[in-house]
């Protein structure tokens, strides 16, 4: 019997059907220096030129070992291209917001997606590297793609004071505001996958616990969730930082495939309130582990994963630029050890 690709053993863990052995993948941000150094792609460029990012990207699965390739690195491709100015970063920061559209509430009512949305200044460098990626890995690796969510979004476009106050003093403001925003999800992500992603990741931390209440979640994102799984045609994941447990059992019925949690979620429990109905991504601690501590600890870390459940095993957000080489190897040999047991 022909060994299953890397691409396939992805998909088997993703759908909850039994993959040879669990995934070690990233769902999240990849780009590290000692990468960039290794690629000569460095940020800012690499967030702004498709070759950089795909080279990059590559690296992150040829060099770094990840079982599958994820791009971009930043959290802003949309948001600028829905009116959002963006400072560039430099080589270990990441693009970040530095002012926003909608500022006052009747902003909402003027704001509409650009056209061609797939051929603005940022997403078509996403939408190039992804090709670039896939022309690289075949069928044989998994091309992931990460964009923000309508809640992340909301909270870049209208300012997260404002985003939390109309919240509460006006949501059905921030439920236009998010139901735009999720029209736009929608056509990335389709464009996304039409291009040569096997898979989206939807970061939407701004709708969880941490930021909002779980009743405001399930009356204002969650039907967004819904609607973004009906009409992206493709495999779907959903990121959220923070402690996502509290939304984890409406989560788990939005129709992902898979829910990627952070370490503040504990995977055993996690998985009892998820069951069979998605699957979980995570969660080894990128700040407090992979950034500071050696390897065996992300060997422990890791293992501690795999013993509960865990259906992938990643990092548990985006990785922090510095973080050593040798400790993302180290997350294969916590998975190579605990499969050959």
């Amino acid at each position: 019997m022909s060994e299953i690709t890397l691409k396939e053993r992805f998909e088997r863990a993703l759908k909850g059907e039994s993959p040879d052995m669990v995934p070690v993948c990233s769902v999240t941000q990849t780009g590290t220096v000692e990468l960039m150094d290794m690629t000569g792609a460095y940020w800012p460029q690499a967030n702004y030129d498709s070759h950089k990012m795909a080279a990059l990207a590559l690296a992150g699965h040829e060099i770094a070992g990840f079982e599958n390739v994820r791009c971009p690195f930043c959290t802003t491709v949309l948001a600028e291209t829905l009116g959002c100015t963006v400072a560039e970063g430099s080589v270990d920061i990441q693009p970040y917001v530095t002012d926003f559209p909608c500022k006052k509430k009747n902003d909402v009512k003027n704001l509409s997606i650009p056209g061609p949305l797939l051929e603005s200044r940022r997403t078509s460098v996403v939408l190039d590297a992804v090709e670039i990626m896939k022309n690289n890995v075949g069928e044989d690796v998994p091309v992931v793609a990460g964009l923000v969510g309508p809640a992340g979004l909301a909270s870049m476009l209208a300012g997260m004071k404002n985003y939390l106050m109309w919240f509460v003093t006006n949501p059905e403001v921030i439920e236009e505001l998010m139901g735009t925003l999720t029209e736009a999800c929608i056509e990335y992500s389709n464009g996304l996958l039409e291009r040569g992603a096997d898979a989206v990741v939807l970061i939407d931390s701004e709708a969880g616990p941490d930021i909002i209440a779980p009743q405001m979640f399930e009356a204002s994102v969650f039907p967004l969730y819904r609607k973004f799984c009906r009409e992206v045609k493709g495999l779907k994941i959903l990121h959220m930082c923070g402690d996502a447990t509290a939304v984890l059992d409406p989560l788990a019925d939005a129709g992902f495939e898979g829910i990627s949690i952070e370490e503040k979620v504990g995977v055993s429990f996690a998985k009892r309130i998820v069951g069979n109905r998605a699957r979980l991504i995570g969660n080894v601690s990128p700040s407090d582990t992979l950034l500071t501590k050696g390897p065996e600890e992300v060997i422990i870390e890791a293992r501690a994963c795999l013993e509960d459940g865990i259906d992938i095993l990643a990092p548990g957000c985006g990785l922090a630029p510095h973080t050593p080489l040798e400790n993302i190897k180290a997350l294969f040999r916590a998975r190579d050890e605990y499969c050959s047991l």
